[in-house]
């Protein structure tokens, strides 16, 4: 964990007003090469010129999300004002947290497309959390991980609610796919506490045997399986993104010692969580498969 000293490497906020020229800007460059973008358009004209060729043209007021993988340039026209906020992987991280949400949360960050909206009640909810992340960055005697997360949090709560992500998640789902939904929101939830999959299946109303057919015929695999699988992504992503050592991680992951914490892992990856966070450390950028890559790899 990055020191409040530190923020800047990790946290992004900036305000581009009103100008005689047009202004071109590379999101994904130097510290913010990996960085999620939101841009928020006033009155006045941008344009996202993407590697692939496509250009999008932008017009204010509207609110912008680009994931990292959407490489790509921000033009804001003459007269144009936009605020740019971007946080790191590991502010997101935090953001997107442990609870009941934070399974769509992860997949929401995740989406390869740009997400825009230039729905005005959503553009004037989100404007005061981006221009306080913006303020919080700004003042060097303040700049604080813990409120960059918060305001990261409430940005992304508020942009998922307002792209239809809660309805769009709920449309077309029949009683296995609501149980399956349910289930998976459970151990968003609670998958630090180790709880049996009864407890699981008695908290869903149906039981084991109907909990497990419904995961392996949908997806292939076991509710066991499933859990475990999710314990695993959060060890990666914290032995990637953190500083904290084997001990802390095996705690806040809520195993009873960090030796059957790296006895499992080792089981589920071939690998112990010091080897791990050695080779993740040396394949920084780089495609290597062994690596989480991402939010929306647990099913």
């Amino acid at each position: 964990m990055a020191t409040d000293g530190g923020i800047h490497h990790y946290a992004r906020g900036e305000w581009h007003g009103s100008s005689l020229s047009h202004r071109r800007i590379r999101l994904q460059k130097g510290l913010y090469a990996d960085f999620h973008h939101f841009i928020l358009l006033g009155e006045g004209r941008a344009e996202l010129h993407f590697d692939g060729g496509e250009d999008l043209p932008l017009s204010g007021p509207l609110l912008a999300f680009v994931p990292p993988q959407a490489r790509c340039d921000l033009s804001i026209a003459a007269g144009a004002a936009a605020h740019l906020v971007g946080a790191s992987p590991q502010i997101m991280v935090d953001a997107v947290g442990d609870k009941v949400e934070s399974y769509s949360l992860r997949i929401f960050t995740e989406q390869r497309k740009l997400v825009a909206s230039s729905d005005p009640v959503l553009v004037a909810e989100i404007g005061p959390l981006i221009s306080g992340f913006v303020r919080e960055l700004d003042d060097p005697a303040r700049a604080s991980w813990m409120v960059a997360s918060a305001y990261m949090r409430l940005i992304l709560m508020t942009l998922w609610r307002g792209a239809d992500g809660e309805r769009r998640e709920q449309r077309g789902q029949g009683e296995t796919g609501s149980i399956l939904q349910r289930y998976r929101q459970l151990v968003e939830a609670g998958f630090r506490q180790h709880r049996s999959i009864s407890d699981y299946a008695a908290e869903l109303g149906v039981t084991a045997d109907r909990l497990h057919s419904i995961c392996q015929r949908t997806l292939g695999r076991s509710p066991i399986q499933l859990l475990h699988e999710r314990v695993v992504q959060e060890a990666k992503l914290r032995l990637e993104r953190s500083a904290r050592n084997i001990q802390e991680i095996s705690d806040s992951l809520g195993f009873r010692d960090p030796t059957y914490f790296s006895h499992f892992f080792k089981r589920k990856t071939g690998l112990c969580p010091a080897g791990y966070r050695e080779i993740a450390r040396a394949s920084a950028g780089s495609e290597n498969s062994m690596l989480s890559s991402g939010y929306a790899d647990w099913p």
